[in-house]
């Protein structure tokens, strides 16, 4: 037994080699743990005849999440980064020369390394359920997939599939990992090991995409649609900000012909990337994401149904992502005018993001218009996001407090009324928190978790497991006017409108700030925002 690692040897002459990251709740790819892989395949390599290797993981949440971003702080050297890369090339190269079939058994998370480990296996079995998710994220951190998983994929999947896995960063749950062929088959968990069994035993020969779509990796298609796909790139993304897609993209065209050159040209141009200011940006980013996470432990009381008060586009989008992402929700407001709105944008979004007629249904099943305000007694979770003002909310709160359940929580979505002034008159001030989404809900991670000195420490424990569970992130913040984005945010927008009364026409503003990396410019966020909530804000920040 190697630390992190263990070696079984079955009856059948089947090893299965478990990796079970020591002291983490998850397991990820860093030197240590690529060390003790290397051991084992030591041990591999120099043992009798077997008749296969399973690799799988002891982790309930996953088979493997990928690199140890931590350690990516720690790169400044890109000679340094190309030697650890080219390290692990040779490893996964190794396991690849293994004299015996391999196989990759996964559940829950498969990404970015952990995904290029399974890549470098004769088979990959995925368990069919919602917790599988297969893909590269690595475009997130501002690299692309480095362990020899740009060469890899494509080779397995072609350039239409390989690509757009790639330089989207979106994960893939087990079913559809089965339908591009990037896994050999999506079974129900409690069939994996059977399923790998079979399999290994059958030894079917290893997937290749059909020769036509091989031939978009040669001369002359390549550069042509690498031109393609770069010109279609660019209407998304920025390359002055984010040069990872753009630079996969090149080495793919420069090296995709010679699987020797794309793991060097790889192991170069992620070293580039990775010791770069984006990388490096986005990698502080990600971490920081991390220990926001962190503020939300497991909640011994979790929420499971939510009301909502409040159809209009704030209110039914928040509603509507509750219900995507699993629980119960009622949602209310003045009639069902309103009501259809908010549901016929419900169910947009859930097309949107779900794949299967089944799962758009199953989610449309769990919100339930509810005008009168039935579902409050039953909620969990009670949120308010009517419009922003003080006595409008105050009226609503004392019209809603007697009919909570004594465990339920209360919070409101204000973007700048203190708690204070919302819970007088309340009879349990200490159950009110602060939950501010930010606009579009679908979009926008970040949740402003708003408490004062009267909030109940269990109320906001529950309230930001909530958001965890809605895979949203929590930012505490202490109860102030306009809390933490606001304050950040109004300067901004205020130096705008200076810029507008100098004369500056509002469309060389927005260009400007745009052009710096803004997602949208300052005078077409205000009017997305609405001026009034401005005005408000403002008034209150004053």
């Amino acid at each position: 037994m190697t630390e992190h690692w263990r070696l079984e040897i079955d009856r059948e002459r089947l090893a299965w080699l478990h990796f079970d990251q020591v002291d983490s709740p998850v397991n990820t790819l860093s030197e240590e743990t690529l060390a003790g892989l290397e051991r084992q395949l030591g041990t591999l390599e120099e043992a009798s005849p077997l008749r296969g290797l399973v690799l799988l993981s002891d982790k309930r949440g996953g088979f493997i999440a990928g690199a140890d971003v931590k350690q990516f702080r720690e790169l400044d050297d890109p000679e340094r980064v190309q030697r650890l890369i080219r390290r692990a090339h040779g490893l996964l190269a190794r396991l690849q020369a293994l004299p015996l079939p391999t196989l990759a058994l996964i559940h829950g998370h498969c990404l970015g390394g952990g995904l290029e480990l399974a890549l470098a296996c004769d088979y990959r079995v995925a368990a069919d359920d919602a917790g599988t998710r297969l893909g590269f994220p690595e475009v997130r951190l501002g690299i692309f997939p480095g362990f020899g998983g740009s060469g890899r994929s494509i080779r397995l999947l072609g350039p239409l599939q390989a690509l757009p896995l790639m330089l989207g960063g979106r994960n893939l749950d087990a079913r559809a990992a089965r339908r591009i062929g990037l896994v050999d088959l999506a079974v129900p968990p409690r069939q994996l090991q059977r399923a790998a069994r079979r399999l290994l035993r059958s030894r079917p020969p290893p997937r290749l995409p059909a020769w036509p779509v091989r031939q978009l990796s040669r001369w002359p298609l390549r550069p042509l649609l690498a031109a393609v796909m770069a010109r279609r790139t660019r209407q998304r993304v920025d390359p002055r900000h984010y040069p990872a897609p753009f630079r996969l993209i090149d080495h793919w065209r420069r090296n995709g012909g010679d699987p020797r050159r794309m793991e060097h040209g790889e192991a170069r141009e992620v070293a580039r990337l990775i010791t770069g200011r984006t990388a490096q940006n986005l990698i502080r980013l990600f971490l920081l994401q991390e220990r926001l996470k962190s503020e939300a432990a497991d909640d011994g009381d979790p929420v499971a149904r939510v009301h909502v008060v409040g159809g209009g586009t704030m209110g039914g989008d928040i509603a509507a992502w509750c219900a995507l992402r699993g629980l119960r929700v009622t949602l209310q407001d003045r009639g069902p005018e309103q009501l259809r709105r908010a549901i016929g944008r419900a169910h947009a979004l859930f097309r949107k993001h779900l794949q299967e007629e089944r799962l758009v249904r199953a989610a449309g099943d769990r919100l339930l218009p509810d005008w009168r305000g039935d579902g409050v007694g039953r909620a969990d979770l009670v949120i308010e996001a009517i419009f922003e003002e003080v006595e409008a909310k105050r009226t609503l709160f004392r019209e809603l407090e007697p009919r909570l359940s004594p465990r339920a929580l209360l919070a409101t979505n204000t973007s700048s009324i203190p708690l204070e002034l919302l819970a007088a008159g309340l009879e349990r001030p200490g159950r009110l928190v602060g939950l501010h989404f930010f606009n579009p809900v679908a979009r926008m991670r970040l949740v402003e978790l708003i408490h004062d000195r009267h909030t109940e420490a269990s109320a906001l424990s529950r309230a930001a497991a909530f958001v965890r569970r809605i895979d949203r992130l929590p930012l505490p913040v202490r109860s102030a006017p306009g809390f933490l984005v606001n304050r950040i945010l109004l300067p901004y927008l205020l130096e705008a409108v200076q810029l507008l009364q100098e004369g500056v026409p509002p469309a060389i503003v927005d260009r400007a700030a745009t052009g710096f990396g803004m997602p949208v410019g300052p005078v077409r966020l205000a009017d997305q925002v609405g001026l009034d909530i401005c005005l408000a804000v403002a008034e209150k920040l004053q």
